[in-house]
């Protein structure tokens, strides 16, 4: 049983939904994993860091393989809204869900741009490229990703991490 998740068709925050530090307006507790960011580096920041206090909650310390693989693929999908989903007056909003029989936690990161939509795959890039290499690392730390629309805008990116150790 996924925790801590809610329905795909939650509109996106709006940027008033978030302070100017990215952190968000309403309480952050364990139990309900979800929060809005503000559509900035900052913010994505922000979510990064949220993520690994939940993980922590859920017994994940932030030194963790499981802790660290999701602070990597939330940085990454984080900085992608942040770079390509931008719509002005909107946030962004992350969520993260434990499937404790299953071994996974879930990442979501919403954002407003329904019309610029993610490869089906990793692009290929160039060695000596300054970007290009964040769905490579989400697609070699993720078990899957993908992404879906959102009604009424907006899509949701998500990628699903093991908790268990590698072998």
């Amino acid at each position: 049983m996924l925790t801590g998740t809610t329905t795909s068709d939650d509109e996106p925050p709006t940027e008033a939904d978030t302070a100017d530090t990215g952190a968000p307006t309403a309480p952050t507790a364990p139990t309900a994993p979800t929060a809005p960011f503000a559509s900035s580096p900052r913010g994505a920041r922000f979510a990064r860091r949220l993520a690994v206090r939940w993980m922590e909650d859920w017994g994940y310390p932030p030194e963790s393989d499981a802790s660290c693989a999701v602070a990597l693929v939330v940085g990454e999908l984080t900085a992608n809204a942040v770079r390509h989903g931008h719509v002005p007056g909107h946030g962004c909003r992350i969520r993260l869900g434990l499937d404790e029989e299953a071994g996974l936690v879930r990442i979501e990161v919403c954002d407003a741009a329904a019309a610029k939509r993610l490869p089906a795959a990793p692009p290929p890039t160039c060695p000596d490229g300054e970007s290009g290499r964040g769905l490579l690392l989400v697609d070699v730390l993720a078990v899957r990703w993908g992404w879906t629309p959102r009604q009424p805008v907006g899509k949701t990116v998500w990628a699903e991490v093991s908790t268990e150790p590698a072998t």
